[in-house]
């Protein structure tokens, strides 16, 4: 039975200045690591989000839809495609967004917090033997 290898799927932060109080943020990417294609549960895994402002202060976080969109986010290995999302939830049923459509954006308040982003893998996806990978934009806005 052949596995396929995901790439970690990278996520970069963006941040909106604001007028006194500045605010960053890290990542720790979502690697998958390897893809079974014959495997009937998804694949899930989590990486992470830290904001760290310089003041207490309301903000949201936002993910982009990277390669494909909100519906189905899709990583990449050379031509191939492989369906994924992100998730706010530990049930994988709310897609982290920008808050259009039927995705979610996550409030936060303060001077720090990590918040866990959930991503799956769809079970039993005809995907081609590859390094796949995705690049997310996280915007925090304050």
């Amino acid at each position: 039975m052949p596995a396929f290898m995901v790439a970690v799927l990278y996520l970069y932060p963006s941040v909106a200045p604001a007028q006194s109080t500045t605010c960053s943020a890290t990542t720790t990417g979502v690697s998958f690591g390897t893809y079974d294609p014959f495997a009937s549960a998804p694949l899930d895994s989590t990486g992470s989000v830290s904001v760290t402002c310089s003041a207490s202060t309301s903000y949201i976080v936002a993910l982009s839809a990277g390669q494909g969109s909100f519906a189905s986010r899709t990583m990449s290995s050379g031509a191939h495609l492989l369906a994924y999302n992100l998730y706010t939830d530990t049930l994988r049923t709310t897609v982290w967004g920008d808050g259009s459509g039927s995705t979610t954006t996550v409030p936060g308040s303060g001077t720090s917090a990590s918040y866990t982003v959930y991503g799956r893998v769809p079970a039993l996806q005809n995907a081609y033997v590859g390094a796949y990978s995705d690049s997310i934009i996280v915007t925090v806005s304050f």
